[in-house]
């Protein structure tokens, strides 16, 4: 019993590439070249096609060299060719304490613990309970480019982030479009947190008179006629001279552009 343990436990983690640790290597159906994982062999292909996870057949065990069909551990020499399997995804994966699961709805695996994670029907993708009730459905919003760098989403190895106005981009992304002052959503424009604080010290500066003359009387030309909230989606009227010429009259946000008059019905 422990000679089969420790074959079994043979390599764990000695084994893989950059994108998984893993005692196989699996044949690509679309090509019959053999790679570490999925990922090498999307990077490798000079035409751009994709492998196709679920139509994996067979692995090729790294310790003994074996090919044969799918499994957690090899036919020949007993290794475990990964400590986590999927057999629906044809996954495999020794480093276990990334706490991957298969999940249902999303038809692949994730990683991060089931307990820490739901499915949110409408999105369409997994996200962390503690945006449950208290984000902004999009449908299908993962299954998206990054509007930063435009990798999918919905598969990416990369950490992702939901905006407040439900869009989603990779938090690597988020992190580097803040360091750029830019704190609206790239999709929407919506803005990306509460500004409040932001808006009344705004607020103020306009009730003394800080904007100089001449950039208060361009901006007042700039917007007269009617704006359109990035936040709130309301529109205002706003005419010259007026103080606070860009605020919504709505939601009291700065957020706003300058849009063409309604078209009242006849």
């Amino acid at each position: 019993m422990e000679l089969d343990e420790a074959r079994r436990g043979f390599g764990k983690m000695g084994f893989g590439c950059k994108h998984y640790r893993r005692r196989c290597r699996i044949r690509a159906p679309c090509c019959s070249d053999v790679f570490h994982c999925r990922h090498c062999h999307n990077e490798s292909t000079k035409d751009g096609h994709e492998l196709d996870r679920h139509a994996v057949e067979s692995v090729i065990c790294l310790v003994c060299d074996t090919e044969q069909p799918i499994g957690q551990v090899c036919t020949n020499c007993g290794v475990c060719m990964g400590e986590y399997f999927c057999r629906t995804c044809k996954f495999l994966d020794d480093d276990v304490d990334k706490e991957q699961y298969h999940c249902k709805d999303c038809g692949i695996c994730r990683v991060g613990g089931r307990e820490n994670f739901f499915h949110c029907q409408k999105c369409g993708s997994c996200y962390s309970i503690t945006l449950r009730d208290k984000h902004r459905c999009i449908e299908d919003s993962m299954k998206n480019n990054c509007p930063i760098c435009y990798e999918y989403l919905f598969d990416s190895l990369r950490e992702t982030s939901v905006l407040r106005c439900g869009h989603t981009m990779h938090l690597q992304c988020f992190h580097e479009m803040l360091k750029h002052d830019k704190f609206t959503c790239p999709m929407c424009s919506m803005s990306i947190f509460d500004m409040e604080k932001f808006l009344s010290a705004l607020d103020a500066e306009v009730s003394i008179g800080f904007l100089m003359p001449s950039l208060l009387a361009y901006v007042c030309w700039l917007v007269q006629g009617w704006i359109v909230c990035n936040d709130c989606r309301d529109t205002t009227r706003v005419y010259p001279g007026m103080a606070g010429q860009r605020k919504c009259c709505h939601c009291q946000s700065y957020n706003t552009c300058r849009v063409a008059p309604p078209v009242l019905p006849a």
